[in-house]
C-alpha cells in the first residue's frame, strides 16, 4: 500500500473517532442512538489492520476494509459502509482517477440500492453519494474542493428530506429537521479524504485530477 492511500485510511479512520459524539446525537433523535460507536468500532478495527493493510494494494485495502466493517459495526451501517467500500475495490482502476471513481461509485450506488431497497432522495448515504458521484463524473477544475463542498452540503440537506428506510421512517414528520447520520458519516469520510488529497496539492497534483 502506497503511503499516501496509508494517510487516507488514517484521515478518514480517525475524523469518525473525532466525530463519535456528534455522530451518536444525530442517531439519538432519529435512530438507535448506535450509529457513533458503531462507526467508531469499525474505523478502530481498520485501524489495527493497518499492517495488513500496507501490503495490498488500494484495490484490496477498500475490499479488506469492506469486510472489516462488514465484520465489526452492528447494524444495519456495517453491510452498508461494507457493500460500499467491497464495490468500490472492485471497480475502482488502480492508481484511481475522476472518470474511474464516478464509475466505481455508480456500481456502488446500484449495490446499494439493491441491499437496502432505497433511493436517492430518502434520506440515506445515497443523497450523498449520487451527487459527488455526478460531479466526479463532470470533471473540472478544483475537482477535489468542490467534492468535499459537495459532501457536506448533500448531507445538511437531508435533514429537510423526509424518511423512507431505516428507524427514522416510524417517525414521520418529526424526522424533519435532523441530518441522516449515515449521510453525515459518509460526508466526514468524503471530506477527509478530500483534505488529504488536497494537502499535497501544492507539490503534486492530485490523482482525481480529471
Amino acid at each position: 500500500m502506497k503511503p499516501d492511500t496509508h494517510n487516507l485510511i488514517r484521515c478518514a479512520t480517525q475524523t469518525l473517532i473525532d466525530h463519535v459524539d456528534e455522530l451518536t446525537a444525530l442517531d439519538q433523535a432519529i435512530g438507535d442512538g448506535d450509529h457513533g460507536l458503531n462507526m467508531r468500532r469499525g474505523a478502530l478495527a481498520i485501524q489495527g489492520k493497518q499492517g495488513e493493510l500496507a501490503g495490498q494494494s488500494l484495490n484490496e485495502a477498500l475490499r479488506t476494509m469492506g469486510m472489516t466493517c462488514m465484520s465489526t459495526i452492528g447494524g444495519s451501517s456495517g453491510p452498508v459502509f461494507g457493500t460500499l467500500l467491497v464495490t468500490l475495490g472492485k471497480h475502482l482502476p488502480d492508481p484511481p482517477n475522476a472518470a474511474g471513481l464516478a464509475q466505481a461509485l455508480d456500481a456502488a450506488i446500484q449495490a446499494l440500492t439493491r441491499l437496502g431497497k432505497a433511493q436517492v432522495g430518502q434520506k440515506t448515504l445515497l443523497d450523498v453519494l449520487d451527487p459527488v458521484q455526478k460531479l466526479l463524473a463532470k470533471g473540472g477544475e478544483e475537482l477535489v474542493k468542490r467534492v468535499r463542498t459537495c459532501a457536506f452540503d448533500a448531507a445538511e440537506a437531508t435533514a429537510a428530506l423526509d424518511a423512507a428506510r431505516g428507524r427514522a421512517s416510524f417517525l414521520g414528520d418529526r424526522a424533519l429537521g435532523h441530518v441522516d447520520p449515515g449521510s453525515r458519516s459518509t460526508a466526514l469520510i468524503i471530506g477527509a479524504i478530500c483534505e488529504s488529497l488536497d494537502a499535497p496539492a501544492t507539490a503534486q497534483p492530485s490523482s482525481l485530477s480529471a
